[in-house]
């Protein structure tokens, strides 16, 4: 019985050495990079730029994009922009987001483009974050910058929303004012309510 037992011992001591080493490697600090990671992200300095959008019926409306200039007006960076215009839509429709078009230059390639594209959302309170990086992924100095949401809400009549949102050490907040263009259109409430908040 006794030599029974010390086999049985050995195999419980080395199974409890095995699950720790076990447990060891799956809290490795690859797991614990990644916990800071997501902690890092989380205290990043953003900004939030929120509007309320209604889907209007009918073609020819519904495109949007938001975007991010510097204080001079050069481009920094698209956070959104319906999928139709920015796969190809502008050129077979150039009343389709044109100060968009024209801010970016098209510089963006199909993979780019993809990162940033959606369909047409249904309707409500929408909101887009900028990380405070350009799109080359590099951190902007601290400063004023420009958030732009332009909308194509029928045919050529469109909308341009522009605020300036400060970049720094403080929480700032900033609503945004709006320039139609292109007739007085039933569907001016397409996009309304525009705002940003800086959190550092």
């Amino acid at each position: 019985m006794a030599s029974f037992r010390m086999p049985l011992i050995r195999f419980i001591l080395t199974l409890s050495v095995v699950m720790v080493i076990s447990f060891a490697a799956n809290t490795s600090p690859a797991t614990a990079d990644e916990g800071a990671n997501q902690a890092a992200a989380a205290n990043s300095p953003k900004v939030e730029i929120m509007f309320v959008y209604q889907r209007q019926k009918g073609k020819a409306s519904n495109q949007f994009a938001v975007w991010i200039e510097d204080a001079a007006g050069k481009f920094i960076k698209t956070l959104y922009a319906t999928r139709f215009t920015a796969r190809g839509g502008w050129k077979r429709r150039p009343d389709s987001l044109p100060l968009w078009v024209k801010a970016q230059f098209f510089q963006y390639a199909t993979d780019d483009v993809d990162a940033f594209t959606g369909a047409t959302p249904l309707g409500g309170n929408l909101t887009y974050v900028w990380d405070c990086k350009n799109d080359r992924g590099m951190a902007v100095p601290p400063g004023d910058y420009r958030y732009l949401v332009e909308a194509n809400l029928r045919w050529d009549n469109r909308v341009l929303y522009r605020g300036t949102i400060q970049i720094g050490d403080a929480t700032h907040q900033s609503q945004a004012t709006s320039a139609f263009s292109g007739g007085n259109a039933p569907e001016r409430e397409m996009i309304t309510h525009v705002t940003a908040t800086y959190y550092p």
